[in-house]
């Protein structure tokens, strides 16, 4: 396999931080590239990721992702750069807008205008890149500026976004190092990544000069039809509860009658009925699950997609300690 490879991993899964740092641990020693966490309303990402940047060597550290409702500009630089020095600059920071419920009814803000507050939250921690100092006018921030106590890297941690739609992404090529998306065909992922060149080619960049690296949950398992089983209640609920946004863009990619038919089952809060609605054909298409043969294989044609450099794998709900190691294995012999 030509990419390089990821493992995402969810705060949930674990009792305590550390376990987090195991968890990157074992991934190093299996020969993943980066680890990378997510943070919704559970554990803040700093101490896990700290943890894991102290308990490894040459491991990448990454988070997906955090948003500029959830953080200021200058407190995402902080964290950015805090990070990095802890991991001795293998940091890589994750940004996102989010989504309307976690903005309003975690962070207590109006979900108003995403994308412009991205954009603005990239440049004003540029700036604390270029010159330790967040000073900036915009339309959404209005910052002063004050100095940044400590001396900023001469190579700071790069940004990379998590969108799904054609501006977000063309958002994402222009502004950003990196793009890591999430629940996408092979033919959708195919399609969004015109929108990433455009933006690039906005900024006088090409795609060479962005790491992409999609996001997959999936499970391998010789008992194939519980794995299955597992993958296609995590898609479904995915489609269904996660908010709008994941829904539209699968249903962008050819699946609008399944998105509705998951959504409907969703307003019931019937949780067999939207694993039920979810055909083979829609499962295949999105997630790696099936035997550990089937996995590596749809892993590996994954990866080939011209402009992939990286896949970033994820476990499915309700997963053994057992399923996530076979998992782990599966793709990494690919390496």
């Amino acid at each position: 396999m030509n990419a390089e490879l990821d493992l995402l991993v969810r705060l949930n899964d674990y009792e305590r931080p550390q376990d987090v740092a195991d968890r990157a641990v074992r991934a190093e020693e299996l020969g993943f590239d980066r680890i990378t966490v997510g943070e919704t309303t559970g554990w803040n990402i700093v101490p896990p990721l700290t943890l894991a940047a102290d308990r490894t060597e040459e491991l990448g550290i990454s988070n997906d992702v955090v948003s500029p409702y959830g953080r200021s500009p200058a407190l995402l630089a902080q964290t950015a750069l805090t990070i990095h020095e802890a991991s001795d600059g293998r940091f890589r920071l994750g940004l996102g807008p989010s989504s309307p419920a976690i903005t309003e009814r975690w962070h207590g803000l109006e979900f108003d205008r995403p994308l412009r507050r991205t954009r603005e939250a990239i440049e004003v921690i540029r700036s604390v890149y270029d010159d330790g100092n967040p000073a900036y006018e915009g339309e959404i921030f209005d910052i002063a500026g004050l100095n940044y106590e400590r001396e900023v890297p001469e190579s700071p941690p790069p940004i990379d976004l998590g969108t799904l739609g054609p501006k977000a992404t063309e958002m994402a090529g222009r502004f950003g190092d990196g793009w890591a998306p999430q629940l996408f065909t092979k033919a959708g992922l195919e399609d969004r990544l015109d929108d990433l060149e455009r933006g690039a080619e906005l900024a006088d960049k090409s795609l060479d000069d962005l790491r992409v690296a999609p996001i997959v949950r999936g499970i391998a398992s010789e008992d194939r039809e519980t794995a299955r089983a597992k993958a296609r209640s995590t898609i479904a609920f995915m489609l269904g509860a996660y908010g709008p946004y994941y829904g539209d863009s699968v249903a962008e990619q050819g699946y609008a009658d399944v998105v509705a038919d998951v959504r409907a089952a969703w307003d019931e809060r019937d949780t067999d009925a939207m694993a039920a609605a979810l055909p083979d054909e829609v499962l295949d298409d999105l997630a790696p699950a099936g035997t550990p043969e089937e996995v590596r294989e749809w892993v590996d044609e994954y990866a080939a997609i011209e402009g992939v450099d990286a896949v970033r794998i994820g476990f499915v709900n309700e997963m053994t300690e057992t399923e996530k190691a076979t998992t782990m294995e599966v793709v990494t012999d690919l390496v």
